[in-house]
Protein backbone atom coordinates (compact mmCIF):
# COMPACT_ATOMS: atom_id res chain seq x y z
CA UNK A 1 0.00 0.00 0.00
CA UNK A 2 1.23 3.47 -1.18
CA UNK A 3 0.13 6.74 -0.67
CA UNK A 4 0.73 7.18 3.38
CA UNK A 5 2.87 9.97 2.70
CA UNK A 6 1.99 13.66 2.40
CA UNK A 7 4.29 16.66 1.49
CA UNK A 8 7.19 17.67 -0.58
CA UNK A 9 9.92 19.35 1.92
CA UNK A 10 8.13 18.99 4.89
CA UNK A 11 7.06 15.47 4.45
CA UNK A 12 4.28 13.05 6.55
CA UNK A 13 4.08 9.59 7.35
CA UNK A 14 1.50 7.97 8.91
CA UNK A 15 0.95 4.49 10.36
CA UNK A 16 -1.19 2.40 12.13
CA UNK A 17 -5.12 1.07 12.36
CA UNK A 18 -8.49 1.84 14.61
CA UNK A 19 -7.94 -1.32 16.28
CA UNK A 20 -4.30 -2.27 16.11
CA UNK A 21 -1.58 -2.21 18.86
CA UNK A 22 -0.61 1.84 17.99
CA UNK A 23 -0.59 4.19 15.89
CA UNK A 24 1.84 6.95 14.63
CA UNK A 25 3.84 8.90 12.10
CA UNK A 26 7.36 9.94 11.23
CA UNK A 27 7.80 13.79 10.24
CA UNK A 28 10.84 14.49 7.65
CA UNK A 29 12.09 17.93 7.26
CA UNK A 30 11.96 19.92 10.24
CA UNK A 31 14.72 22.29 10.75
CA UNK A 32 17.35 21.47 13.61
CA UNK A 33 17.61 23.78 16.56
CA UNK A 34 13.44 23.77 16.91
CA UNK A 35 12.05 23.67 20.74
CA UNK A 36 9.91 20.70 20.40
CA UNK A 37 8.45 18.61 23.39
CA UNK A 38 5.39 16.09 23.84
CA UNK A 39 3.60 19.03 26.22
CA UNK A 40 3.99 20.96 22.66
CA UNK A 41 1.58 18.63 20.65
CA UNK A 42 -0.67 17.72 23.33
CA UNK A 43 -3.31 20.63 23.13
CA UNK A 44 -4.32 20.11 19.72
CA UNK A 45 -4.76 16.22 20.59
CA UNK A 46 -6.61 16.86 23.18
CA UNK A 47 -8.95 18.71 20.68
CA UNK A 48 -9.20 16.28 18.47
CA UNK A 49 -9.63 12.75 21.19
CA UNK A 50 -12.80 11.01 21.41
CA UNK A 51 -14.99 11.32 24.41
CA UNK A 52 -14.46 14.90 24.83
CA UNK A 53 -18.07 15.83 24.74
CA UNK A 54 -21.81 14.18 24.49
CA UNK A 55 -21.70 15.47 20.76
CA UNK A 56 -19.23 12.80 20.08
CA UNK A 57 -17.82 9.15 19.93
CA UNK A 58 -17.68 7.76 23.66
CA UNK A 59 -14.63 5.91 22.87
CA UNK A 60 -12.02 6.78 25.40
CA UNK A 61 -8.52 7.61 24.17
CA UNK A 62 -6.10 9.39 26.29
CA UNK A 63 -4.02 10.11 22.45
CA UNK A 64 -1.01 10.87 24.80
CA UNK A 65 2.27 11.54 22.39
CA UNK A 66 4.94 9.46 22.65
CA UNK A 67 8.14 11.50 21.29
CA UNK A 68 10.59 8.25 19.77
CA UNK A 69 13.09 10.15 17.61
CA UNK A 70 14.45 13.78 16.31
CA UNK A 71 14.40 15.18 19.61
CA UNK A 72 17.14 15.68 22.12
CA UNK A 73 17.87 17.57 24.83
CA UNK A 74 14.00 19.51 24.18
CA UNK A 75 15.32 20.25 20.27
CA UNK A 76 14.91 19.10 17.18
CA UNK A 77 18.21 17.62 15.53
CA UNK A 78 17.24 17.68 12.05
CA UNK A 79 16.57 14.10 11.80
CA UNK A 80 13.14 12.56 11.18
CA UNK A 81 10.66 13.01 14.13
CA UNK A 82 8.99 9.98 14.98
CA UNK A 83 6.08 9.80 17.56
CA UNK A 84 3.15 7.38 18.46
CA UNK A 85 -0.12 6.61 20.06
CA UNK A 86 -1.29 3.37 22.34
CA UNK A 87 -4.80 2.55 21.46
CA UNK A 88 -6.32 1.74 25.22
CA UNK A 89 -10.04 1.78 24.49
CA UNK A 90 -10.32 -1.07 21.98
CA UNK A 91 -13.37 -3.19 21.42
CA UNK A 92 -13.26 -5.28 18.03
CA UNK A 93 -16.57 -7.72 19.58
CA UNK A 94 -18.62 -4.83 18.22
CA UNK A 95 -17.55 -5.20 14.69
CA UNK A 96 -17.40 -9.35 14.56
CA UNK A 97 -20.93 -9.43 12.81
CA UNK A 98 -19.58 -7.08 10.27
CA UNK A 99 -16.65 -8.75 9.32
CA UNK A 100 -18.60 -10.89 6.50
CA UNK A 101 -20.46 -7.31 5.04
CA UNK A 102 -19.76 -4.16 3.26
CA UNK A 103 -21.35 -1.23 5.06
CA UNK A 104 -22.92 1.72 3.19
CA UNK A 105 -20.75 4.21 2.26
CA UNK A 106 -17.79 2.52 4.23
CA UNK A 107 -14.60 1.42 2.10
CA UNK A 108 -14.97 -2.34 3.54
CA UNK A 109 -15.71 -3.69 -0.43
CA UNK A 110 -13.51 -0.80 -1.77
CA UNK A 111 -10.56 -1.67 0.30
CA UNK A 112 -11.71 -5.88 -0.30
CA UNK A 113 -11.43 -4.92 -4.45
CA UNK A 114 -8.39 -2.42 -3.90
CA UNK A 115 -6.33 -5.39 -2.06
CA UNK A 116 -8.10 -8.51 -1.55
CA UNK A 117 -7.64 -8.91 2.25
CA UNK A 118 -8.71 -6.08 4.65
CA UNK A 119 -9.01 -5.28 8.48
CA UNK A 120 -12.51 -4.73 9.40
CA UNK A 121 -12.41 -3.92 13.05
CA UNK A 122 -13.37 -0.60 13.16
CA UNK A 123 -12.46 0.20 9.65
CA UNK A 124 -8.59 -0.38 9.81
CA UNK A 125 -6.22 1.63 8.00
CA UNK A 126 -9.17 3.27 6.30
CA UNK A 127 -10.56 4.97 9.69
CA UNK A 128 -10.66 8.38 10.73
CA UNK A 129 -8.73 7.55 14.01
CA UNK A 130 -5.48 7.99 11.61
CA UNK A 131 -5.93 11.44 11.50
CA UNK A 132 -4.75 11.18 15.19
CA UNK A 133 -0.90 10.99 13.48
CA UNK A 134 -2.25 14.31 11.16
CA UNK A 135 -2.78 16.49 13.86
CA UNK A 136 0.44 15.45 15.87
CA UNK A 137 3.01 16.35 12.72
CA UNK A 138 0.69 19.14 12.08
CA UNK A 139 1.37 20.41 15.83
CA UNK A 140 4.85 20.06 14.97
CA UNK A 141 4.24 22.29 11.85
CA UNK A 142 2.72 25.03 13.46
CA UNK A 143 5.50 25.32 15.55
CA UNK A 144 7.72 25.59 12.34
CA UNK A 145 5.48 27.95 10.74
CA UNK A 146 5.72 30.44 14.00
CA UNK A 147 9.48 30.36 13.87
CA UNK A 148 9.64 30.94 10.23
CA UNK A 149 6.69 33.16 9.54
CA UNK A 150 6.46 34.93 13.31
CA UNK A 151 2.94 35.88 13.58
CA UNK A 152 1.34 33.38 11.30
CA UNK A 153 -1.51 31.57 12.51
CA UNK A 154 -4.03 28.77 11.06
CA UNK A 155 -7.90 29.11 12.83
CA UNK A 156 -10.67 26.37 11.88
CA UNK A 157 -14.30 26.57 12.83
CA UNK A 158 -17.99 24.99 12.47
CA UNK A 159 -19.60 27.30 10.29
CA UNK A 160 -22.52 24.86 8.88
CA UNK A 161 -23.80 21.80 10.67
CA UNK A 162 -26.87 20.56 8.48
CA UNK A 163 -28.52 23.45 7.27
CA UNK A 164 -27.89 25.22 10.37
CA UNK A 165 -24.95 27.92 9.55
CA UNK A 166 -23.65 30.69 10.89
CA UNK A 167 -22.77 33.81 9.77
CA UNK A 168 -20.93 36.99 10.80
CA UNK A 169 -17.93 35.24 11.67
CA UNK A 170 -14.55 37.23 10.93
CA UNK A 171 -12.28 35.42 9.39
CA UNK A 172 -9.27 38.42 9.95
CA UNK A 173 -9.81 38.51 13.86
CA UNK A 174 -11.88 34.59 14.76
CA UNK A 175 -9.47 32.89 17.50
CA UNK A 176 -9.23 29.56 18.69
CA UNK A 177 -10.36 30.71 22.45
CA UNK A 178 -13.37 31.84 20.48
CA UNK A 179 -13.94 28.46 18.99
CA UNK A 180 -14.04 26.28 21.87
CA UNK A 181 -15.77 28.11 23.82
CA UNK A 182 -18.27 25.38 22.98
CA UNK A 183 -18.63 21.08 22.54
CA UNK A 184 -19.74 22.50 18.52
CA UNK A 185 -16.43 24.66 18.03
CA UNK A 186 -18.68 27.44 16.73
CA UNK A 187 -17.08 30.84 17.37
CA UNK A 188 -21.56 32.30 16.78
CA UNK A 189 -23.02 31.57 20.09
CA UNK A 190 -26.69 31.46 18.43
CA UNK A 191 -25.59 29.41 15.99
CA UNK A 192 -23.56 27.06 18.29
CA UNK A 193 -26.67 26.16 20.15
CA UNK A 194 -28.88 25.26 17.33
CA UNK A 195 -25.97 22.89 15.73
CA UNK A 196 -25.61 21.34 19.21
CA UNK A 197 -29.07 20.66 19.33
CA UNK A 198 -29.85 19.14 16.03
CA UNK A 199 -26.81 16.77 16.58
CA UNK A 200 -28.02 15.47 19.79
CA UNK A 201 -31.65 15.24 17.71
CA UNK A 202 -30.09 13.30 14.78
CA UNK A 203 -28.69 11.17 17.64
CA UNK A 204 -31.39 10.24 19.16
CA UNK A 205 -32.98 9.49 16.11
CA UNK A 206 -30.01 6.86 15.43
CA UNK A 207 -28.72 9.02 12.07
CA UNK A 208 -25.79 10.79 11.17
CA UNK A 209 -25.48 14.62 9.55
CA UNK A 210 -22.68 16.43 7.98
CA UNK A 211 -21.14 20.08 7.05
CA UNK A 212 -18.57 22.47 6.98
CA UNK A 213 -15.39 23.39 8.10
CA UNK A 214 -14.11 27.17 7.28
CA UNK A 215 -10.84 28.12 8.03
CA UNK A 216 -8.25 30.87 7.26
CA UNK A 217 -4.60 30.55 7.22
CA UNK A 218 -3.00 34.31 8.17
CA UNK A 219 0.05 35.59 7.99
CA UNK A 220 1.65 34.18 5.40
CA UNK A 221 3.77 35.67 2.46
CA UNK A 222 3.15 36.77 -0.70
CA UNK A 223 5.01 34.47 -3.45
CA UNK A 224 4.41 30.84 -2.38
CA UNK A 225 2.97 28.62 -4.25
CA UNK A 226 3.68 28.32 -8.36
CA UNK A 227 1.34 28.65 -10.95
CA UNK A 228 0.73 25.24 -12.09
CA UNK A 229 0.49 21.65 -10.77
CA UNK A 230 2.09 22.73 -7.53
CA UNK A 231 -0.55 25.49 -7.01
CA UNK A 232 -0.75 26.60 -3.32
CA UNK A 233 -4.75 26.40 -3.54
CA UNK A 234 -4.00 22.60 -5.34
CA UNK A 235 -2.12 20.99 -2.18
CA UNK A 236 -4.09 22.68 0.43
CA UNK A 237 -7.31 20.80 -1.83
CA UNK A 238 -5.17 17.96 -1.66
CA UNK A 239 -4.69 17.98 1.82
CA UNK A 240 -8.24 18.38 3.10
CA UNK A 241 -9.92 16.07 0.26
CA UNK A 242 -7.38 13.64 1.86
CA UNK A 243 -9.66 13.67 5.26
CA UNK A 244 -11.85 11.19 5.82
CA UNK A 245 -15.54 11.98 5.36
CA UNK A 246 -14.55 15.40 3.02
CA UNK A 247 -16.47 15.52 -0.33
CA UNK A 248 -15.93 19.06 -1.21
CA UNK A 249 -13.18 21.96 -0.77
CA UNK A 250 -13.31 25.77 -1.70
CA UNK A 251 -11.04 28.74 -1.71
CA UNK A 252 -12.10 32.39 -1.30
CA UNK A 253 -15.49 32.96 -2.61
CA UNK A 254 -15.40 29.12 -4.07
CA UNK A 255 -18.69 28.22 -5.40
CA UNK A 256 -20.72 31.28 -4.46
CA UNK A 257 -17.94 33.19 -6.86
CA UNK A 258 -20.16 31.53 -10.22
CA UNK A 259 -22.94 33.42 -9.65
CA UNK A 260 -20.75 36.82 -9.71
CA UNK A 261 -19.48 38.96 -12.45
CA UNK A 262 -15.50 39.42 -13.12
CA UNK A 263 -16.51 43.46 -12.41
CA UNK A 264 -17.45 42.64 -9.11
CA UNK A 265 -15.18 39.23 -8.04
CA UNK A 266 -11.97 40.84 -9.21
CA UNK A 267 -9.77 42.06 -6.24
CA UNK A 268 -8.79 45.75 -6.54
CA UNK A 269 -4.95 46.07 -5.55
CA UNK A 270 -3.46 49.12 -3.16
CA UNK A 271 -0.23 50.18 -1.95
CA UNK A 272 -0.11 49.83 1.90
CA UNK A 273 3.24 51.49 2.60
CA UNK A 274 5.46 49.72 0.93
CA UNK A 275 3.55 46.76 0.74
CA UNK A 276 0.37 45.62 -2.54
CA UNK A 277 -2.53 44.10 -1.00
CA UNK A 278 -6.18 43.70 -2.33
CA UNK A 279 -8.91 45.64 -1.35
CA UNK A 280 -11.67 42.85 -1.30
CA UNK A 281 -10.28 39.28 -0.51
CA UNK A 282 -12.74 37.07 -3.47
CA UNK A 283 -9.26 35.20 -4.25
CA UNK A 284 -9.27 34.12 -1.00
CA UNK A 285 -5.60 35.09 -0.68
CA UNK A 286 -4.05 32.85 -4.00
CA UNK A 287 -4.26 34.03 -7.61
CA UNK A 288 -2.58 31.88 -10.11
CA UNK A 289 -1.49 29.55 -7.82
CA UNK A 290 0.31 31.48 -5.62
CA UNK A 291 -0.29 33.66 -1.95
CA UNK A 292 -0.81 37.45 -2.10
CA UNK A 293 0.05 38.12 1.36
CA UNK A 294 -3.80 38.41 2.25
CA UNK A 295 -5.49 35.70 4.32
CA UNK A 296 -6.26 32.02 2.78
CA UNK A 297 -9.79 31.44 3.44
CA UNK A 298 -11.11 28.07 2.71
CA UNK A 299 -13.80 25.34 3.29
CA UNK A 300 -14.33 21.85 3.96
CA UNK A 301 -17.41 20.07 3.26
CA UNK A 302 -17.79 16.50 5.27
CA UNK A 303 -20.31 14.10 4.70
CA UNK A 304 -22.59 12.61 7.16
CA UNK A 305 -21.14 9.97 9.14
CA UNK A 306 -21.58 6.38 7.61
CA UNK A 307 -21.82 4.38 10.55
CA UNK A 308 -25.56 4.95 11.53
CA UNK A 309 -27.79 2.22 13.87
CA UNK A 310 -30.82 2.53 12.13
CA UNK A 311 -31.60 -0.96 9.97
CA UNK A 312 -29.82 -1.21 6.44
CA UNK A 313 -30.15 -3.34 3.77
CA UNK A 314 -26.32 -4.37 1.79
CA UNK A 315 -24.76 -7.24 0.47
CA UNK A 316 -22.05 -10.03 2.58
CA UNK A 317 -19.08 -11.55 0.49
CA UNK A 318 -20.75 -14.43 -0.23
CA UNK A 319 -23.22 -11.81 -2.39
CA UNK A 320 -26.14 -12.83 -0.22
CA UNK A 321 -28.65 -9.79 0.75
CA UNK A 322 -28.45 -9.20 4.11
CA UNK A 323 -30.06 -6.96 6.58
CA UNK A 324 -28.10 -5.51 9.68
CA UNK A 325 -27.68 -2.46 12.27
CA UNK A 326 -24.81 -1.56 12.98
CA UNK A 327 -23.17 -1.51 16.63
CA UNK A 328 -20.20 0.29 18.33
CA UNK A 329 -18.82 3.52 19.65
CA UNK A 330 -19.01 6.45 16.30
CA UNK A 331 -19.58 10.10 15.88
CA UNK A 332 -23.03 11.19 15.02
CA UNK A 333 -21.54 14.38 13.25
CA UNK A 334 -17.56 14.66 12.46
CA UNK A 335 -17.88 18.27 12.42
CA UNK A 336 -16.73 19.24 16.26
CA UNK A 337 -13.39 17.37 16.24
CA UNK A 338 -12.64 17.89 12.60
CA UNK A 339 -11.69 21.30 13.35
CA UNK A 340 -8.32 20.82 14.71
CA UNK A 341 -7.51 17.78 11.48
CA UNK A 342 -8.51 20.64 9.22
CA UNK A 343 -6.33 22.91 10.89
CA UNK A 344 -3.50 20.20 10.84
CA UNK A 345 -3.74 19.93 7.27
CA UNK A 346 -3.89 23.89 6.14
CA UNK A 347 -0.42 23.71 8.58
CA UNK A 348 1.70 21.24 6.88
CA UNK A 349 0.69 22.85 3.34
CA UNK A 350 1.75 26.50 4.69
CA UNK A 351 5.23 25.24 5.88
CA UNK A 352 5.92 23.02 2.77
CA UNK A 353 5.16 25.74 0.86
CA UNK A 354 7.58 28.38 3.12
CA UNK A 355 10.46 26.05 2.85
CA UNK A 356 9.71 25.78 -0.81
CA UNK A 357 10.79 29.63 -0.73
CA UNK A 358 9.81 32.56 -2.39
CA UNK A 359 11.60 31.83 -5.49
CA UNK A 360 14.07 33.99 -6.98
CA UNK A 361 13.45 37.41 -7.76
CA UNK A 362 14.33 39.48 -10.73
CA UNK A 363 15.24 43.14 -9.45
CA UNK A 364 13.29 45.63 -10.63
CA UNK A 365 14.96 48.39 -13.68
CA UNK A 366 15.62 51.44 -12.53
Amino acid sequence: MAGNTFGHRFRVTTFGESHGVALGGVVDGVPAGLALSEADLQPQLDRRRPGQSRLVTPRREADRVRLLAGVFDGRTTGAPVAFTFENGDVDSSKYEDLRELYRPSHADFTYEARYGHRDWRGGGRSSARETVARVAAGAIAERVLASLCPGASVVCWVSAVGDVEAAGIDPLSVAREAVDRNDVRCPEPESAERMEELIRSVRREKDSIGGMVSGVIRGLPAGLGAPVFDRFEAELARGMMSLPAAKGFEVGSGFAGTRMRGSAHNDPFWHDGDRVRTRTNHSGGVQGGITTGEPVTFRVAFKPVATIFRSQETVNRSGESVTFAARGRHDPCVLPRAVPIVEAMAALVAVDAVLGGLGVRVPAAD
